[in-house]
């Protein structure tokens, strides 16, 4: 016998993910029923910008922030991190004791010793503070008493994709919310016309077919959907199919998407798959985006002197031009902004290669700095810039040319506006560079601490996934790192 509606809503009631997204359910709901009776576009946007009940935990410093992620793991000895005292020890081997059986990537595990090797770049003191930057980031060193440096980043993994992954998601298993997911699953929208959580891509000038950044990396895991990243693209339309086919107009399309949404909504009445909620939330924030994209990438406004402080040419895909469309969607509420650009992993021409990644990174991060501080968007915004894992202090062998190998002991980044104190350097490193020796930060406390910027209590922010109360800073003691707050 054919089964009723009934049979299958029981069937549904019992699948277990619907059950375990039911909580979820009521959120959506609202904004559903605005779609399909046609409520005002004041009651729409005020349903869309909710986000849970009760956040922010409390009154935040930081409205939003950027996320400047260096895929391939910058030099931090050659960037941030001086030791002159290596200068004595220059070929040496490294102690077996230091290293301490400490795992090797692939790239080096067969290498029969390891001569320590000083960074051959030059170092200078900056700013009141006088903080010590390296000669390849000349632009961000006249910048050193607006930002924060911490030296002693620990992180677990020591291979590219589980560590990047661990950075975006708090874990090295692949499917988990990323960062970015879980900021507008808390805190919503602000902007209706634009996703809460925007990511953009850069290639640095060597190797395009550098390591690859996938797209679970920006995606929302056991969230649900509608809460994952959305990706600019380099050239052409930013997002595929914003464009209307030849033929379609908006009234068209606009008669087209009420169709969908009732005959959705009809779906939902019968299964309460929440899913439904954000194919139907999906399909309306794309009909507004074919006009608020356009308008945000088209930066004929901006002034000549703007465009040249940042030292792009609009619309080329650098991570200039990305920087400059980042404090764009800053202004136009988009709440989790995410640059990645690519081309660090340098296990040999660093002498060749790190100037170049450094360079096209060094001015924009910079001219974003100031053009923030410009408009008076500074305090409210959170920069964070950093690699997936520090590099080693002693050579990687390469037939001659200077190298550095993986290392997960001790990494440098910086972070600025939104509630950090500037001018200030947060731990240091043992006198090789190898190991944090003191103020150890793990990437649980960073993101404590980002959430703690946006008003959230990462302990008290969770989601019940697989009988667990899944958190972004895992089960393990997580820590916001006060010393470097305002």
């Amino acid at each position: 016998m054919k089964p009723s509606v009934v049979d299958y809503r029981l069937q549904d009631s019992l699948n277990r993910r619907v059950f375990l997204r039911g909580s979820a359910m009521s959120i959506g709901t609202a904004a559903l029923a605005s779609l399909v009776v046609g409520e005002s576009p004041q009651a729409r946007a005020q349903d869309e910008s909710i986000g849970l009940a009760g956040f922010p935990h409390f009154p935040p410093k930081a409205k939003r922030i950027i996320y400047l992620f260096q895929s391939g793991a910058p030099s931090q000895m050659d960037l941030f991190d001086p030791k002159p005292a290596m200068e004595a020890q220059r070929g040496k081997d490294l102690p077996e004791s230091i290293r301490n059986g400490q795992r090797l990537t692939t790239m080096t595990s067969g290498q029969k010793n390891f001569p320590i090797a000083p960074s051959i770049f030059k170092f200078a003191q900056y700013g009141q503070s006088g903080m010590w930057m390296s000669e390849l980031m000349p632009q961000m060193s006249t910048l050193a008493d607006r930002w924060c440096m911490i030296r002693t980043m620990h992180t677990e993994a020591i291979n590219h994709d589980p560590a990047i992954t661990f950075c975006q998601t708090g874990s090295q298993l692949a499917g988990r919310p990323s960062i970015g997911s879980w900021v507008a699953y808390g805190l919503g929208s602000v902007n209706r016309d634009l996703p809460s959580y925007v990511v953009m891509t850069s290639f640095g000038s060597g190797r395009p077919d550098d390591q690859p950044l996938y797209d679970r990396l920006w995606g929302a895991g056991f969230l649900p959907s509608k809460h994952q990243g959305v990706k600019f693209r380099n050239s052409g339309d930013p997002v595929l199919y914003l464009s209307n086919p030849p033929g379609v107009d908006p009234a068209t399309r606009r008669g087209t998407l009420d169709r969908i949404a009732a005959l959705n909504s009809q779906r939902y009445e019968q299964i309460g798959d929440p899913e439904i909620q954000t194919r139907i939330a999906q399909y309306e924030l794309a009909f507004r985006m074919q006009s608020s994209i356009p308008d945000l990438m088209d930066v004929r406004d901006e002034e000549a002197a703007t465009i040249a402080m940042y030292g792009c040419h609009p619309g080329d895909g650098s991570f200039a031009s990305n920087c400059l469309l980042a404090r764009r969607m800053a202004q136009r509420g988009v709440r989790f902004i995410q640059l990645y650009h690519r081309d660090w992993d340098h296990h040999s021409l660093l002498r060749e290669e790190l100037p170049l990644r450094a360079a096209e990174v060094d001015g924009a991060c910079a001219a974003l700095i100031r053009d923030l501080k410009r408009l008076g968007m500074f305090e409210e915004t959170l920069i964070v810039w950093s690699g997936e894992f520090g590099r080693t202090p002693m050579s990687q062998s390469n037939k001659g040319s200077v190298g550095r190998d993986h290392h997960n002991k001790a990494m440098s980044m910086w972070l600025a506006g939104g509630g950090v104190r500037g001018g200030i350097v947060h731990g240091a490193t043992d006198e090789l560079g190898y190991a944090a020796a003191e103020k150890v930060c793990t990437v649980h406390d960073l993101h404590a601490t980002m959430l703690h910027q946006l008003g959230i209590r990462h302990d008290a922010f969770s989601v019940k996934f697989q009988g667990l109360d899944a958190k972004l800073t895992g089960v393990e003691r997580a820590n916001v790192i006060h010393d470097i707050l305002t």
